[in-house]
């Protein structure tokens, strides 16, 4: 086990009194004991995985051991292995009484559910900017990389998944969603394998104080009350304290968590790419992924998967935003072929430059299908 520092979550659920929004304080059950000193090589460890702005409100978390984690939807997925972000995973701090289920999200007495935060958390409309309305100038851009099933008590092979992640950013604070499902169109998933996001509408911009609310179930017979709460809450994520390496976090629940890896992009606009696809023969797996520059001073670049699954005539596919700093190139990659064949996989590549507002696009031709790009950029407004 290795202690590791988490300045970028905060929480005040288990505080007596209102604190200043400066404050880091307790962690979660699991959190451990403050550290007084820390060895050399563990203070190297620090520096290397966070960005640390004030070291004298650092906390601590036990970080899990991920050993035997890896990909099982790589296994499922012949034509575009899935690796992991991290080989880190942390658990994420959920504010107390933040239920949604039970209603106490919405109830007056919790010491971080000030009239602010409760007016905030009662506006139940989607976000109504849009992403691509030209705004002038770029801002630090919270990505969200993937969602993960990371565990379920259920013993068969699939469940079905339904419910939401969202995020509220300074920009309207109203919901942007990350993953919107509702219990007529569940999502099948297995335990290990990614969940398909369907969001977000628009860029998170992490100027400030980003709030993550989810409420997440297993559908489990013909009535809701039957169904099994997989995560339910709110956390706050601090924009100043979060880091640009891509970072993994565990959002535990009562029967099952799922994992979240994300980074803070700077200097960054979002890139709202459309998807066509037309001259389909025959029907065939479609992979695409993308690939972004995320740490500001070293040069890492990281890829994520943005689509998997089987396009049958021609269609578009739904808009994808993704953060990208100015300076920097967006790189898209497609595989397109059968399931049943790693032989005849066809590849695809396309590469775009960040800039401040306007659009790009590209044609690829395919045996299998012709592939049409384009990339709007904006700016989020904060």
């Amino acid at each position: 086990m290795q202690i590791l520092p988490l300045a970028f979550i905060r929480s005040v659920g288990r505080v007596a009194s209102p604190l200043p929004r400066w404050w880091l304080p307790a962690l979660a059950p699991r959190a451990a004991p403050l550290i007084a000193s820390l060895s050399a090589n563990r203070v190297h460890n620090l520096d290397r995985l966070f960005r640390e702005r004030n070291l004298c409100s650092c906390a601590a978390i036990r970080c899990m051991d991920k050993a035997g984690k890896k990909g099982e939807a790589e296994k499922s997925n012949p034509i575009v292995p899935t690796r992991t972000v991290t080989k880190d995973v942390y658990y994420l701090e959920i504010l107390q009484g933040s239920s949604h289920r039970d209603g106490s999200v919405y109830k007056r007495g919790l010491h971080w559910a000030t009239d602010y935060y409760r007016d905030i958390i009662a506006n139940r409309r989607e976000t109504l900017l849009d992403p691509m309305a030209g705004y002038e100038i770029p801002c630090t851009m919270m990505q969200i990389f993937s969602l993960k099933l990371a565990k379920t008590p259920i013993n068969s092979a699939s469940i079905q998944l339904y419910g939401y992640i969202a995020a509220r950013d300074e920009a309207d604070y109203m919901l942007n969603y990350v993953f919107n499902r509702s219990r007529d169109d569940p999502i099948i998933v297995q335990q290990g394998s990614l969940i398909e996001m369907t969001g977000p509408k628009r860029g998170i911009a992490l100027s400030c104080d980003v709030l993550l609310e989810f409420d997440m179930r297993i559908k489990n017979g013909e009535e809701e009350k039957d169904d099994l709460q997989l995560v339910d809450g709110v956390s706050e994520f601090l924009g100043l304290h979060m880091q640009s390496r891509p970072c993994e976090v565990r959002i535990d629940g009562n029967y099952g968590a799922v994992d979240m890896s994300f980074a803070a992009v700077y200097n960054a606009v979002g890139a709202v790419v459309e998807i066509f696809l037309s001259y389909v023969e025959t029907g065939f797996d479609l992979s695409l992924s993308s690939i972004i520059s995320v740490v500001e001073v070293h040069e890492v670049h990281e890829e994520f998967q943005l689509f998997h699954g089987t396009v049958r005539e021609s269609c578009g596919l739904r808009r994808f935003v993704i953060a990208v700093s100015l300076d920097t190139v967006l790189c898209l990659k497609f595989k397109v072929g059968h399931s049943c064949s790693n032989s005849n996989i066809e590849r695809g590549r396309c590469c775009f430059k960040a800039k401040i507002n306007g659009y790009d696009n590209h044609q690829i031709h395919l045996k299998l299908a012709s592939i049409i790009v384009k990339v709007t950029w904006a700016a989020v407004p904060v």
